[in-house]
């Protein structure tokens, strides 16, 4: 047990220390460059596009789950603590949550007005915010561009952090490799999506639809842990009301509940409004929204963690159950095929 503690311990504390790699380092920038190949004409027809865009669906993201779980068993084989490092190490990969937070914070603090009322530096902001939202920012104003990136800080919580994370604690105690292309897949799931998910790209139809799949339990988690994390107990009720607002059916859920844990607005002009009657956030609100969702990110750390423990200690107690501690056991326990399962023992 201890050691699953101290895999989420690492891979987050890389996470805090280095918070997010440069991409010439960074696996899942090297998946993106595939992607940016991948994002061509395959047909002359929308059919045919389509039906290409389901063969990248379902292989492109095997390549990143194939690569992550070969090679944390590899490293198991030859040393179960080399092979839990590079679980962790694989876990911090697939996840972000400290540059997230600050590019948040950056683009609302950059929206700050002037004593006289202007926004000090709305072009830098604009050009800031990109890294979050894929919408047209040009003639957003200040209040507008602070909803993009509290809504934005939402919808990461669950695409960044706990759509890798939840396969990943519920699979290291059986099995690290696993657990590690678990988490490298859905990365990969995600990273299609935000780069082939548009009604304008027929070969992306399929990358979209299993991401909504996909992410159907995270964004439902992470409307839960905002609302814990913002002590408002009548969040998730107040946010249905506003939750299928959105095309998506999934990215709704936590920016509702951001917005009435917040109690602001949140709007894409043309597109959706959440929480229609409140006002558009202020810079206070959008430095609250960082600090919320850093909250709930910690509440999903440690959730992932006591979900984790449970199932090592439900493997623990299976394997009594079945066994005892009859030679079957030491005989099982010695030829056993997955090094992991000693280690986090």
């Amino acid at each position: 047990m201890l050691t699953t503690i101290a895999l989420f311990v690492l891979a987050f504390s890389l996470d805090v220390l280095i918070g997010e790699p440069p991409n010439t380092l960074h696996p899942v920038a090297w998946f993106g460059r595939l992607v940016a190949r991948l994002d061509r004409p395959y047909a002359e027809s929308d059919r045919g596009q389509r039906l290409a865009g389901v063969a990248i669906a379902l292989f492109a993201p095997l390549l990143p789950a194939l690569l992550a779980g070969v090679g944390v068993f590899a490293l198991l084989v030859y040393s179960p603590f080399l092979g839990t490092v590079a679980a962790a190490v694989v876990l911090f990969a697939s996840t972000s949550l400290r540059s997230l937070l600050e590019l948040t914070r950056t683009v609302v603090d950059a929206t700050e007005p002037t004593p006289d009322g202007e926004s000090d530096a709305l072009e830098p902001a604009r050009e800031q915010i990109r890294g979050l939202v894929g919408r047209d920012t040009t003639d957003l104003s200040a209040a507008e561009l602070r909803s993009a990136a509290v809504e934005s800080v939402s919808e990461n919580l669950a695409d960044g952090l706990i759509a890798p994370l939840l396969p990943f604690a519920l699979l290291a105690p059986i099995s690290l490799p696993a657990a590690a292309a678990a988490a490298a897949w859905v990365k990969g799931v995600n990273t299609l999506d935000s780069m082939l998910g548009y009604p304008s790209k027929p070969h992306g139809t399929a990358s979209a639809l299993l991401d909504d799949l996909v992410m159907w339990l995270p964004a439902r988690f992470a409307a839960l842990t905002i609302a814990i994390a913002g002590s408002d107990a009548f969040a998730l009720g107040d946010a249905r009301r506003w939750a299928r607002a959105p095309p998506s059916p999934n990215s709704g859920w936590p920016m509702a509940t951001l917005a009435t844990v917040l109690s602001v607005r949140l709007t894409k002009p043309g597109a959706y409004d959440l929480n229609p009657s409140a006002d558009l956030p202020t810079v206070e609100d959008g430095q609250r929204a960082v600090r919320v969702v850093a909250t709930a990110g910690v509440v999903t750390i440690v959730a992932a963690i006591v979900l984790a423990l449970a199932v090592t200690r439900a493997l623990e107690s299976l394997e009594y159950e079945l066994f005892g501690s009859s030679p079957l056991l030491l005989a099982l326990d010695s030829f056993a095929l997955e090094p992991a399962l000693e280690v986090i023992r």
